[in-house]
């Protein structure tokens, strides 16, 4: 750093902000930080009474704040992401469209290691519009070493892509709702739509829903009708519990499914049922995704409509993060409910 005539400083960068006052009507910066100064700009910084200045030099290897940002978030950009301009040093990762945001966590380390480099995240596995701002890009100094941003472009180049957004099927969703009282119409049914719902915010839908006496035949046939009439995943709701009639899992078994997991670290949501027949998820849901704004369903159905298949190891990873405060306010995704 050092100062120099205005007249001598195209070309160099400011290392503060350039304070500009108009008495009564203006003080703000007219330029800012990390500004590299112009040609037009000498008068402008003249009739401000700026002659000397205190600039960085560009020296060779070094690159400037904003090219460093740039090239950061274009070399951790995967599909799904597009950028914004640099603006004071930073370059805004943004959704291009409605999806599940996926980031390379081991990568995003590394990156973060090299002193100097900030990548910024929100959490992987995130439901995000279009236009979210997903992650942020920048360099600590004004300007850095060339090569530290070609090492860091090798590291997503090894690991690629850092940050994507995946792009939402159109799930053909099943419902089969059990219980004995619903079956006879005893009481009315409150579930579907709330599934309705939940999967016309996902670009979804509900194609079918068959109601099932306490019944593991009866379930079991249930299933295979909705597959058989195009279902790409079943939802099985009612009959989770520890009761002895509650019967769900054996007709879930019965239907030809591998159980991957029986109950989950999610609370509310621990009686959840995970298994596949073939390629098409079968979930067993509990009362809970009913009653409650948010639960285990809201974690699994938007990787399961990105194309993702969940094992049981992703079920136990639910454990950090999968407990729902319940707020009268619910915030959700901006919580820490399934952000572990």
């Amino acid at each position: 750093m050092k100062m120099i005539p205005v007249e001598n400083a195209v070309g160099m960068v400011l290392v503060h902000d350039m304070t500009e006052i108009i008495p009564g009507k203006y003080k703000g910066a007219a330029f800012k930080k990390g500004h590299i100064i112009k040609k037009e700009d000498i008068p402008h910084l003249l009739d401000m009474g700026k002659e000397h200045i205190f600039v960085l030099e560009n020296r060779d290897g070094e690159i400037h704040e904003d090219e460093a940002a740039g090239r950061i978030a274009r070399a951790a950009a995967g599909q799904g992401i597009g950028l914004t301009e640099p603006n004071e040093g930073k370059v805004n990762l943004l959704a291009k469209c409605k999806g599940l945001l996926k980031v390379n966590e081991g990568a995003l380390f590394e990156i973060n290691s090299m002193e100097g480099i900030v990548l910024s995240t929100l959490h992987s596995n995130r439901l995000v519009d279009v236009n979210t701002v997903v992650a942020g890009a920048k360099i600590i100094p004004l300007t850095i070493g060339e090569k530290k941003i070609i090492s860091m472009e090798k590291i997503c180049s090894e690991n690629n892509p850092v940050i994507q957004v995946m792009p939402l099927l159109k799930l053909k969703a099943g419902l089969v709702t059990t219980g004995n009282e619903l079956y006879y119409k005893r009481i009315p049914d409150k579930s579907g739509p709330v599934f309705v719902e939940k999967f016309r915010e996902l670009g979804s839908e509900v194609i079918k829903q068959i109601f099932s006496k306490d019944d593991p035949n009866m379930i079991a046939e249930s299933i295979k009708a909705l597959i058989k009439a195009g279902a790409d995943i079943v939802l099985v709701t009612g009959g989770m519990s520890v009761d002895p009639d509650d019967v769900t899992p054996t007709g879930v078994k019965k239907a030809g499914a591998q159980i991957l997991s029986y109950g989950a670290p999610t609370m509310p949501g621990a009686m959840f049922l995970l298994s596949y027949i073939k390629n098409i998820p079968v979930l067993g849901l509990p009362a809970c995704v009913m009653y409650n704004k948010r639960t285990i369903f809201d974690l699994v159905i938007p990787r399961l409509a990105a194309g993702e298949r969940i094992e049981r190891r992703d079920v136990i990873r639910f454990a950090h993060g999968g407990l729902c405060l319940g707020c009268k306010d619910c915030r959700y995704p901006n919580c820490g409910f399934g952000n572990g």
